[in-house]
Order: C-alpha cells, then structure tokens, then sequence
C-alpha cells in the first residue's frame, strides 16, 4: 500500500513538473513581463489590460537557507531573531503581559479535482509552503526585556490549522480553519490544557481553497470579526463553493451568531482598528492568472454592508469577463479599495503601530508583511512595507522597511507572514519559511540585542 502511495506522487509530481514547463513556455512564447509595480501602488495605480492564459505564468522563488544573514532593515531600524527552530510560524498574537502567542500550522490538505490543483500543489511545496504541520501555538516569554525569550513553551496544541487568535477578557479565541474555539485564559498561563468550546462553525473542507481565518476583536469585546477567503480564484469550484465566503464575518461573542459585515473581499488575511478613527482596515490577497500587472492586491477601510468586487470585478467596477453569469448589480454597487500595494505581492500580515519604540515617523501607520509573489516575472513582494497614514487614511507611498528576504540569486531565505508589535513597541514577523520570528526595534547605542539560541 506504501509503495502505491509513493508510485502515485511520483506520478503526480511529473504530471506537475510537466505542467509547469508547458506555463513556463507559455510565459516565453508571450515574452511579456510585469511593468513597474511602484506604478500599482497608492490610491490610482495603473491598471493595463488584462491576459487570459491556457496555463498561467509561473515564476517561483527556490528556498534557500538564512545562514548566518539577517533581514534588511530601514535606516534608524535593527532586526534579530527573536525565535528559531519553529514549524512554519503563520500569525503572531501578544498578550497584555507581554507574552507573544506563536501560530505554527499549515493548510488542511486539499483534494485534487483538475490539473490546476496539482500544478498549485506543486507551487506551494516548491515555494516552501507545504512544511511540516505543527497546528499548534508556541509561547515566548521574553522577561528581561532584551528582545529574547528566556521561556518557550507549547502552550496550544492539536488544533486545526490554526490562524486568528483574539483575547477577550479571560476568554481565549482560536480561529481554527473550520471553526471559532474558545479557551479559558488566565494571566500568565504558560499552556492550556483545558478543552475548547466552540463559539461557531467556519467555512471549512472540503475544498478549503483559502483556509486562513484572521480574528479581531471588536473594541468592546462583544464582537469578533473574522476574515474568510475564497474557495477558488475565480468562481471555478462552482459559486455554490462560495457560500458566505470572500468576506468578513461579524460574530456575536455571547451567542456565536453570525452575519456578513463586508463581501466580495477574495481573502482578506488580516484586520486591525485604524487608531485615530477607530474603524475597521482590511488587507486582501486580489485574483490570479489575468497577467503579471494584474490585480493589485489592496490595503481598504472596510465598510458595514460594503461588496469590494470579487468575483464579479476588481478594484472596484473593472470587469472580470472570466465569471459568468456576471452581476451587473453587485458592480455597480463594487467599492474601489482605498490603497493598492501592487500586484501579487500576497500580503499576509498586517499592524497598525501604535508604540513608542520605532521612529515616529512610523507611528500611526500601517505595517503590511508581503509574503510575495509565484506567478509574476520579476518576482515583487518578500518584504514588509510601511504605509503612512493622515487623518485615518494613507497619506503617502509604501516605504520598505523590512527587505533581504530574496537573495543576490532570488532565492527565498524567508517569506514574511504575520506581524504584531509587542508591549516594548518593536514590529514582529512571523518568518514561514526561515521559521523565524523576526523582532525589529530602533537602533539605539548599546541596545543591540543577542541572537535567539
């Protein structure tokens, strides 16, 4: 039975190889290449026309290992590891008293229907995304404040691919890919043992195309906000796959009872509160396989009862003329996103900064980890950006922050994921790849920190 197994992944695997090389050779025959992306990003980017592809271009980025290297970082900036060893860290999370929540997991695995399925197997194992799966939450405890955790403990474990994590007062929420758990909390804690009770049930398998749910809590706490992506890029699983998916759940903490706050968002992948209004920000991975200039993914206030578009149309009312029936209603309604970050640059992570560590010329802002591009010549993303922000809204172009994650040979060494500051004010990234998390903080005489051991 083993045998078999094997003989079948090999077979699989050469049918993907296959498959890449004819996509690879339809990039060639086109010989066309992605423009400037610094022309996608901001408030109007360039939108060109778009391609349609038999097979989609496929540009991929070969892992390769940190070494004794670091990130890059922005002048007045440094960066260590605060954390190595962990198995694909995807989110971060910290707790009032300082501890910072680790999120170590992977998607489910997902069936194969049609070709395509195999050739983004392939990707996501060639990119390093196909890691071993923890499904669990590691605890730092960092107590004398140097930026290196003296404690580091299992504190969740067995989960299912885990992603949001939201505490509200004692009450501990996980967003499992299938389901909201919750877990009794106390200050100080180093694990929980405690069995979880579940608030609701989340759009899972068996597709589970999008499997990431990001969590936030409302200010008060009486509300949780999840972000529930896509089962597909375009509608191809059937729109029955799509069922109260692309969109950001409201869910009433006391009942578990849920409804649809905003829609047409293909995988929003994080939330936050921006500080000075006080409403609620999305980042959004936007549709594949329309061409290397095509669809900038996006950075957007997110309106109560608000459609952003997917899968009808893109960045606001821009036709997408691959899903039929269309829904010239729903487009006309479609709201343009506030802020495009280019691209195919798949930002995963997002932190509005609120601390006192980093420069001031950060604070207020957005943070957005990029966890980069596969389908797109030249590569774009591997870097976290800084947005600015005036008056509750962005009030300038993306400054890279964080960058190094390709090498001189672009090859990966690391893939940023999920950000979160900590109680001292430095910027954390979750590091999938490198399985590192990475703590950024000023660079003050005499503050530079020891490696993580």
């Amino acid at each position: 039975m083993r045998a078999l197994e094997i003989a079948h992944s090999v077979k699989r695997r050469r049918l993907a190889l296959l498959l890449v090389a004819v996509a690879g050779l339809g990039l060639a025959g086109c010989n066309y290449e992605g423009g400037d992306p610094r022309t996608e990003i901001g408030a109007n980017p360039e939108l060109p026309a778009l391609q349609q592809y038999l097979l989609p271009p496929i540009r991929i980025a070969k892992v390769a290992a940190w070494g004794k290297e670091t990130p890059t970082v922005a002048p007045g900036l440094q960066v260590h590891a605060m954390a190595t060893g962990l198995e694909h860290p995807r989110s971060l999370y910290v707790l009032p008293n300082g501890d910072v929540l680790v999120v170590e997991a992977n998607g489910p695995k997902a069936p194969i229907y049609r070709p395509k399925d195999i050739i983004t197997g392939w990707v996501q194992w060639f990119a390093g995304a196909k890691a071993k799966d923890a499904n669990r939450i590691t605890l730092l405890r960092d107590t004398n404040g140097d930026g290196v955790p003296e404690l580091r403990t299992v504190f969740l474990d067995h989960l299912n691919s885990p992603f949001g994590v939201a505490l509200v007062g004692n009450d501990l929420y996980v967003a499992n890919t299938d389901a909201i758990i919750r877990y009794p909390y106390r200050e100080g804690q180093t694990s929980i043992t405690a069995p979880g009770t579940k608030l609701t049930d989340l759009p899972g398998g068996p597709i589970d195309h999008h499997w990431t749910k990001t969590l936030l809590a409302s200010p008060d706490g009486s509300k949780l906000y999840v972000g529930v992506g896509s089962n597909s890029n375009i509608g191809e699983n059937g729109i029955g796959a799509e069922y109260e998916r692309a969109a950001i759940w409201e869910v009433d903490r006391a009942s578990g009872a849920h409804r649809i706050f905003a829609s047409g968002v293909r995988n929003p992948t994080g939330l936050q509160w921006e500080p000075e209004t006080g409403k609620l920000w999305a980042i959004a991975n936007e549709r594949d396989e329309i061409g290397p200039d095509l669809v900038p993914d996006y950075l957007t206030s997110v309106q109560d009862g608000g459609f952003y578009g997917w899968p009808y149309s893109y960045f606001g009312r821009h036709l997408d003329p691959r899903i039929m029936p269309q829904r010239p209603d729903l487009v006309a309604r479609a709201i343009t996103p506030d802020y495009a970050l280019s691209s195919h640059v798949a930002p995963l992570g997002l932190a509005m900064y609120t601390g006192a560590d980093l420069p001031a010329s950060y604070r207020g802002g957005a943070f957005v980890g990029e966890h980069g591009s596969w389908d797109r010549t030249p590569l774009n993303g591997y870097k976290v950006v800084f947005v600015p922000f005036s008056g509750g809204k962005p009030s300038g172009p993306a400054q890279d922050v964080v960058t190094g994650f390709l090498d001189a040979n672009n090859h990966a060494r690391g893939r940023p994921v999920g950000l979160a500051v900590d109680r001292a004010g430095g910027l954390l990234i979750a590091d999938d790849v490198g399985n590192t998390v990475w703590r950024v903080s000023s660079a003050k005489p005499g503050t530079t920190p020891r490696p993580a051991s």
